[in-house]
C-alpha cells in the first residue's frame, strides 16, 4: 500500500493548500496539475456563471487547464513569492516539482507569476494580493512586479 504523500486543507495563507504528509526531495516530481483543456474564454465564462475562485491554469499555448472540470487537488496550491515548488509543463500537461526539500505539514506553494491585459489599476492589484508572508513578498500575485 503507497502512502498519500499530500493533502489539501485549511490553509493559514488562502483558503485551502496543499500540505505534505511525506517528506519530499528537492527536484521531485509531486503532482500532475489536472483539469479540462480548454480556451480561455470558456474558462472565463464559467467563472463569471460560477460564484467562487477559479482553478485555470494558463498553457503556454494560450489554452487553460480548468481544474474546476475533472480537476485534483493541485487546484488548490496557492502563491507564494518564495515558492517551494515549480510548475513544468509537457505539452498539454502540467506536472508540479519540489524546489527544495519539503517537510510533512509544510504547505506546498507555486509562485502564479499571473498577467493581466491593459492597465493595472489599484482594484486589480488589490484583488490579486499576495498574502504569503514572504520576507521578500512582492505584495502581488501578479509576475513581472506589477
Amino acid at each position: 500500500m503507497k502512502l498519500r504523500r499530500i493533502t489539501a486543507r485549511r490553509s493559514p495563507v488562502h483558503g485551502k493548500g496543499v500540505f505534505a504528509l511525506q517528506p519530499i526531495a528537492a527536484g521531485e516530481r509531486v503532482i500532475e496539475y489536472k483539469g479540462e483543456v480548454t480556451s480561455w474564454r470558456r474558462a472565463a465564462a464559467r467563472q463569471r456563471a460560477e460564484a467562487g475562485h477559479t482553478f485555470v491554469f494558463g498553457l503556454s499555448d494560450g489554452r487553460v487547464i480548468d481544474g474546476s472540470r475533472g480537476g485534483n487537488s493541485a487546484r488548490f496550491l496557492n502563491h507564494a513569492c518564495a515558492p517551494n515548488c515549480e510548475a513544468i509543463e509537457t505539452g498539454e500537461r502540467v506536472f508540479i516539482h519540489a524546489l527544495a526539500a519539503i517537510a510533512p505539514g509544510d504547505e506546498l506553494f507555486i509562485d502564479y507569476g499571473l498577467s493581466v491585459d491593459g492597465v493595472i489599476t489599484d482594484d486589480i492589484r488589490t484583488q490579486y494580493s499576495c498574502h504569503c508572508g514572504a520576507p521578500a513578498c512582492r505584495r502581488s500575485m501578479l509576475g513581472n512586479g506589477a
